[in-house]
């Protein structure tokens, strides 16, 4: 760029030659300057004048501030009643969750801290005129405590609920044989081979050689052998000094060590031992006492029909005598 300068008062020209690189430092200079002088006179008019107090710059500042504020005013009303709107949801839901987790908790059979009936409450609704803060971080601090509460419940309540699945497993009240009625039952009887009165301990399950016999519940496998009165026999723990035994079976489908599930095949009908005919003998022990099979058959049966809990069983003695 070449600029030509023209003095009249010395009559003579004079020329200036500019190169791009020239130019544009010049152009940078001019606008960083300007900045600089925008800031400046910003600073002097506008904050200055405010803080001083001046008499045309102070209401301007005012009211530039008082819209600015209003602005930012409304947009946190929105918000706060966008959130507000949602913890009342949250409320609501918290109070179905708490009358199910009252529901959930009497199924499970838990019994309250306070069993107490709630004081009675009530009174004309008044409501703060607005949302705040403060307000806002105080309910969701209720929410949150509420929600903590509600957890340990419905935790509570499942650990409850699954410890009594798991018991009804473990309970022989499934039969051994499907669609067998017991023949011989538990208790004294004249000996079918001798004669003689004898103690029976478990039932017999008249049926077919090769019928499935069946795990009356869960449990792991702990005997597997040939017995000179029991003949080809099995015996299935189930937990708490609980021992159910099948016998005289033809076949024997599992192996010490094997986990077997409720209703699971373990054996096969047979007349192996000390038997007339093919049957299934079927024992219950509990801690080393021989229970009557009858009683776990019956209250499951009896659970079916009417939803109550499997009663108590007295053990009965082995070796009673007459």
């Amino acid at each position: 760029m070449h600029l030509i300068i023209t003095d009249p008062w010395l009559a003579r020209n004079k020329a200036l030659h500019l190169s791009g690189l020239q130019l544009l430092g010049f152009f940078v200079t001019a606008s960083v300057l300007l900045v600089f002088f925008s800031m400046a006179a910003y600073h002097l008019l506008f904050v200055h004048g405010a803080r001083q107090g001046w008499p045309v710059i102070t209401p301007i500042v005012r009211l530039i501030t008082s819209q600015e504020r209003q602005g930012q005013e409304r947009y946190m009303r929105e918000n706060l009643d966008a959130l507000a709107r949602r913890l009342g949801d949250m409320q609501a839901r918290l109070i179905q969750l708490d009358a199910l987790g009252e529901r959930v908790s009497a199924l499970a059979g838990l019994v309250a801290v306070d069993d107490k009936k709630k004081p009675g409450a009530g009174g004309p609704l008044v409501l703060p005129e607005t949302w705040s803060l403060e307000n806002m971080n105080a309910t969701l601090d209720v929410l949150e405590n509420a929600a903590t509460l509600q957890h340990d419940v419905f935790l509570h309540a499942e650990t409850r609920l699954f410890a009594e699945r798991m018991k009804k497993h473990m309970l022989p009240t499934a039969p051994p044989v499907l669609g067998v009625e017991s023949g011989s039952g538990f208790g004294w009887r004249l000996d079918p081979l001798t004669g003689q009165r004898a103690l029976h301990t478990g039932l017999d399950f008249s049926a077919d050689v090769g019928t499935p016999i069946l795990a009356a519940a869960g449990g792991v496998v702990v005997t597997q052998e040939f017995h000179p009165a029991y003949g080809n026999m099995v015996e299935i723990d189930h937990g708490n000094e609980l021992v159910t035994r099948y016998a005289h079976a033809s076949r024997v489908l599992v192996k010490v060590g094997d986990i077997v599930k409720r209703g699971q095949s373990i054996a096969l009908v047979g007349s192996s031992g000390r038997s007339t005919g093919p049957h299934l003998h079927f024992e219950v022990w509990l801690s080393g006492v021989a229970q009557d099979p009858q009683l776990f058959l019956r209250s499951a049966a009896d659970n079916r029909l009417a939803g109550a809990k499997v009663p108590a069983l007295m053990p009965r003695v082995a070796d009673a005598k007459r």
